[in-house]
């Protein structure tokens, strides 16, 4: 992973926004988001890790009447140890709270709830069992991660979803050995992986599996197997040239300027499309006929005349 670029500018789309989140990720996203409305599944949303705000704009987009964002990100602050904060200064200088907060702005009327500090904190500031889905992509080292699955295990609804980034990221081992140690030790059940993301549940993952199989079937830019170990199905998908889902421009968006018309080319008349003359009339014809023979004579009476 190599440092996404910070920029001063207002985005006026969400491609405009720095951060690693891939096509397939803001679809499957989008799909479970949705698919937690249209079951009536009610709670709040959380994000540990923000970065400029890329995921948390798309979470926003999906809240519903009397549901909560929260969302959590040292930026600035101290981390809790030597290590974390080694890992802040190489990967995430950039990040500040201002940055985050105007992109976000750009996108929706309010802030969600900001945390600012280690996402240690969390359960402190977050009810028990009171969201549907959690997106951890905050620190990379192991102990963290292992403390935020935890978390996550405590606060999420039983039918909740939590994503975890970043999990298969040769970068990134302590998220890896977190991530496989709940699923085979603390009850985590994956529902799918994507290239970059583990979604999983401490729920029943199996309907959820089958209409995600069933929706990723039917398209053609994602890459799609099944298989399984210790028990658990495994859903990978990976994109094949995946576009990004639709989603709205900001407010600070402009339209780029429309493509000046050519001149029109001029037009030249070929042959083949001048209309046909007209046939010669029967007085034309005759004239024709008789005109050269008559001036025939008369050039010879001249030449009489001279000699």
């Amino acid at each position: 992973m190599t440092n996404a670029q910070a920029t001063d500018k207002h985005p006026g789309e969400l491609t405009d926004v720095p951060g690693w989140f891939p096509p397939l990720d803001q679809m499957l996203f989008t799909w479970f988001l949705e698919g937690q409305q249209k079951q009536g599944i009610k709670g709040d949303l959380l994000e540990l890790g923000v970065y400029m705000g890329k995921s948390a704009i798309l979470l926003g987009q999906h809240l519903q009447n009397g549901e909560k964002f929260t969302v959590c990100d040292l930026f600035e602050g101290d981390a809790p140890d030597g290590a974390n904060q080694a890992e802040s200064a190489k990967s995430y200088a950039s990040l500040t709270r201002q940055t985050f907060e105007r992109n976000y702005l750009s996108f929706h009327d309010e802030l969600p709830t900001v945390i600012a500090a280690p996402s240690s904190v969390v359960p402190e500031k977050v009810s028990p069992a009171s969201c549907r889905f959690i997106h951890v992509d905050a620190s990379h080292l192991y102990e963290h991660v292992h403390g935020d699955i935890g978390a996550a295990h405590d606060i999420l609804v039983p039918e909740g979803i939590v994503v975890l980034d970043d999990f298969r990221s040769e970068h990134t081992p302590g998220v890896s050995v977190a991530a496989w140690e709940a699923v085979l030790n603390r009850g985590l059940r994956p529902i799918c992986l994507s290239t970059q993301k583990l979604y999983g549940t401490w729920g029943d993952p199996e309907p959820l599996q089958e209409e995600l199989l069933e929706m990723l079937r039917l398209r053609s830019d994602v890459g799609l197997s099944v298989q399984s170990a210790a028990g658990h199905r495994l859903v990978r998908a990976r994109s094949r040239g995946m576009k990004p889902p639709p989603f709205p421009v900001s407010r600070h968006y402009v339209a780029p300027p429309a493509a000046a018309k050519a001149p029109a080319a001029e037009v030249t008349e070929s042959r083949a499309a001048r209309p046909a003359r007209p046939a010669p009339s029967r007085a034309r014809r005759l004239a024709k006929d008789l005109l050269p023979p008559l001036v025939t004579r008369a050039v010879r009476r001249a030449r009489a005349k001279r000699a």
